[in-house]
């Protein structure tokens, strides 16, 4: 049996995804894992991933209320970064901004449950894809900061969803597309809005991309065929035989959870 404090699972990117399940200083490998049976058991611990603190609930994925109010990792800016107000001089921690925000980041296309647009920074690659359970992906445009990659992202939300069904995605996988194509057709239709605001940066700072796609393979022997979601909050045992695992998904034969909705959450592992 193992115990510890749940992070959202490491992937890395090989033939097919290989999951980890962190908990506190131990991580367990999930693969061998897919058809075994697993339980995980809430403690009723939950304690804050800044501070420590012990919280009854958590906010942000993983935070307690003051950090959640005070980090800017939890401002409303990084889920809608076009309203970064950091040159308004109100960047909860300024440091922080000038560290995750300033720096390069891309516009990307993935097919999820259907065609999404989506942003994430360059150290997130692959990782943003696979934890939402894209099986393809390409980078479409590279700006130099969140704020910047916030905006082509909404020219493109006018054509296509920037939300993925989760429900759907655990349900299969989506129709393969061509993404070079759908990629071209999207710069082709939204040319006037991209060019206005390549021009509002100055030029230069947006980078139109021509490139690869990355097809993504998950570890999942059978998807549910009616989704029955388990929550922590309501039941602390979750277990039966784990069918598979996808974006941050356990799929077991009674139910899936969302581990990285539980981040912060102190539970056993028993396999």
């Amino acid at each position: 049996m193992l115990q510890g404090v749940l992070d959202k699972m490491r992937a890395d990117l090989k033939e097919t995804v290989e999951y980890r399940l962190p908990l506190g200083d131990q991580e367990l490998p999930l693969n061998p894992v897919i058809g075994q049976h697993l339980k995980l058991t809430f403690t009723g611990s939950i304690n804050c991933r800044h501070c420590g603190r012990a919280s009854k609930k958590s906010f942000s994925q993983g935070y307690c209320y003051p950090c959640m109010k005070s980090l800017a990792q939890c401002d409303m800016c990084i889920m809608k970064p076009e309203t970064c107000h950091y040159h308004q001089g109100t960047c909860r921690e300024p440091e922080w901004g000038e560290a995750n925000c300033f720096v390069p980041h891309y516009v990307y296309l993935s097919n999820t449950s259907g065609l999404k647009v989506g942003i994430t920074r360059h150290t997130q690659i692959p990782t943003r894809w696979i934890d939402q359970g894209a099986t393809q992906a390409m980078t479409i445009f590279k700006v130099n900061t969140r704020q910047q990659s916030g905006f082509v992202e909404m020219a493109f939300k006018e054509l296509i969803a920037d939300k993925t069904n989760w429900r759907a995605i655990l349900k299969g996988n989506a129709e393969p597309r061509d993404l070079k194509t759908d990629a071209n057709d999207l710069k082709s239709k939204l040319k006037q809005n991209i060019d206005n605001i390549i021009t509002q940066f100055e030029g230069g700072e947006i980078e139109s991309l021509d490139s690869e796609l990355v097809n993504i393979d998950y570890p999942v022997e059978e998807f549910p065929t009616k989704i029955v979601s388990h929550n922590f909050d309501k039941k602390p045992v979750v277990e039966g035989t784990l069918m598979g695992i996808k974006g941050q998904y356990l799929i077991f034969d009674s139910g899936v959870i969302n581990v990285r909705k539980f981040t912060s959450y102190e539970v056993t592992v028993e396999y």
